[in-house]
Order: C-alpha cells, then structure tokens, then sequence
C-alpha cells in the first residue's frame, strides 16, 4: 500500500476489542502516515481522550460495554468540532449507518470490510472529511422520498407514538390503558403495530430506538 505524505495526523482509536485497535494501527503504520495515536476501550475514555487532546480522526465501533456510541457523537461534535468520526462496527450497515450520520459521525464502515477499502475510508476521512460507502450512498438516495430509513418514528401515528413513549418511561399495558382511558387490549393491538413498524422485539430495543431519534 502506497504511503501519503499526509504530515501528522492524530488518531483516537475507540474499540472494547485491543485486537481490532492493534489491526488499525498495523494498517496505519503499513499506509506510512507520520501520526500519533491515542486509545480508548469505553465510552468513558473516549470522552475523556476527546476532551485532553487534539484528535483530527476518531475511528469508533458503535457499541461499548457502557452504552451505545450514537448518544456521544453528538457530543464529541459539541466539544470538538474539528474531529471528523468514522464509526467502524460489525452491525449492519444497511440498518444502522443513517442513523449515525444524522447523529453528526461523518462516514460509516463494516467491519466485514476488506483491507483496501479500510484504508481508502481513513485517506477519505482525512482528505475529504468524510467517508460514505456505495451501501450508504443508496440509502441515502433512498432516505430523499422514504424519510423513516433516517428517523423511524417518523412511520409512527401520533397515537402510536404517544404509547411508545410511554412504554419508554416504564408503563405497562394497563398503565397506558387507564391514562388514555382505553381498552387494554387496545394498547397490546398498538404495541404489535408500533412493535413492526419499527421492525423491533422487545421494549429494550423499542427504549434504543426512543433514545436515539425521539
């Protein structure tokens, strides 16, 4: 792989695995970059690492044992506007990745992904500020006339997302039932529509999905 004249660059590699940091630093030393490196294995390092130094490139998996990463790129943003985020997961893209660029991440990359198109993400990363693979560029053609592939409450009736709210604060069906002053069973009929519009199987991931776009 043909090295870059890139001049320094500072990377923040933000993985609970080692191994997949210590895949992206021998990538890294194989592209011949003058740069300096900085890890974090939890969210709370990576924010910690963002707040004590300059970091121009954060290379991020989306999930940690302490939280999903999606809630601190905004963050991330907030603090340090200058540092461009690439989230490097094993989720799927085509489920996952519009989310995070609506967060404020700036390119989005599986970590099926062979060595060369990694590298050509990080050059992108660096000399363009962004990265958006052909997967994500169709999405987001396709998001331009089917917003909820970016926010999918947006698939949600008033009512429906009235009740999903509710069970994110931790109500049941009958709690719902006597503050809407409806049936119960009509509250269990919404929750099976709310449940596959939003193509999800349990409350957890209904909370996730709340967390993350309401």
């Amino acid at each position: 792989m043909s090295g870059i004249n890139s001049g320094s660059v500072r990377f923040l590699l933000a993985d609970d695995h080692s191994l997949i940091r210590q895949g992206i630093v021998f990538l890294l030393e194989d592209m011949d970059w003058e740069s300096e490196i900085f890890h974090a294995s939890n969210l709370q390092q990576l924010m910690i690492s963002i707040q004590e130094q300059p970091v121009d490139i954060a290379i991020i998996d989306a999930h940690f044992p302490d939280g999903n990463s999606i809630t601190v790129v905004p963050e991330i943003k907030k603090m340090s506007p200058k540092t461009k985020i690439l989230i490097f997961t094993g989720i799927e893209e085509s489920a996952h990745s519009l989310k995070f660029l609506n967060a404020g991440a700036d390119g989005f990359l599986s970590k099926l992904s062979e060595e060369e198109e990694i590298a050509e993400a990080i050059k992108k990363m660096y000399s363009h500020g962004s990265y958006i693979s052909e997967v994500t560029q169709a999405l987001l053609r396709n998001s331009i006339s089917n917003p909820t592939l970016i926010n999918p409450l947006l698939s949600l009736t008033e009512r429906e997302l009235q009740i999903a709210e509710m069970y994110a604060e931790g109500l049941g069906n009958l709690e719902i039932a006597n503050r809407l002053d409806i049936k119960q069973n009509t509250v269990s009929t919404i929750k099976k529509r709310i449940f596959d519009k939003l193509k999800i199987e349990n409350i957890v991931e209904l909370i996730e999905v709340m967390k993350n776009h309401y």
